[in-house]
């Protein structure tokens, strides 16, 4: 047996019963929904124009066409 494993068979190697990330989703969720509610609050909250949403759905569509292509020039040259 792995030496993290201690017993239980169901645990995976290497992970953690710690922390945000191991929390159930929902969970998660009201924690970070807690956070943004507080954020409004105080007036911290960075609210988006159009004009800022508008660019970032750009930059993120350029972002992803661009790892498209990436994505399909190494495929293509190892398998023909």
């Amino acid at each position: 047996m792995a030496p993290n494993d201690q017993g239980n068979p169901t645990k995976k190697q290497g992970s953690s019963n710690r922390g945000f990330a191991s929390m159930d989703p929902q969970r998660q969720r009201e924690i970070a929904s807690e956070g943004g509610r507080a954020a409004h609050e105080k007036g911290t909250a960075h609210e988006f124009t159009s004009e800022e949403a508008r660019e970032a759905g750009r930059k993120g569509g350029q972002a992803r066409s661009q790892s498209n292509r990436s994505n399909r020039a190494s495929s293509a040259g190892g398998n023909r």
